[in-house]
């Protein structure tokens, strides 16, 4: 069984590309085009620094993430992940793609298209 069956085209990305200093586009192996913010993206940091690991509590307060935070570079993580350094310069966040595709399906977290 090749890693793409058991991930599933859903959390498969089929190109990820950086549109701009504040946007980037994932289009995933089933079609879905998703849009993601990089203040959008930062707030949602998955990382022990901004996320409790005991509790689960949210550490990073949403306001105290510029509207104008940019993306200075993003890499790959393995076969599971994109890793984001932001203008602030916070770069601990494993982004796994299931996170990023649960995001694309969420309102208000990315835009997205089909």
């Amino acid at each position: 069984m090749s890693w793409q069956q058991r991930r599933g085209p859903a959390i498969e990305p089929r190109e990820i590309e950086q549109e701009s200093d504040a946007e980037v586009r994932i289009t995933w192996g089933d079609g879905r085009v998703c849009h993601y913010r990089a203040p959008a993206l930062r707030r949602v940091c998955p990382c022990a620094q901004c996320v409790n690991e005991m509790t689960g509590e949210r550490m990073l307060r949403p306001e105290a993430v510029s509207d104008a935070l940019t993306i200075e570079d993003v890499q790959l993580v393995g076969r599971y992940a994109l890793n984001f350094r932001w203008s602030d310069g916070h770069q601990t966040g494993i982004y796994s793609f299931r996170l990023l595709r649960e995001l694309c399906e969420q309102q208000g977290q990315v835009t997205s298209s089909e």
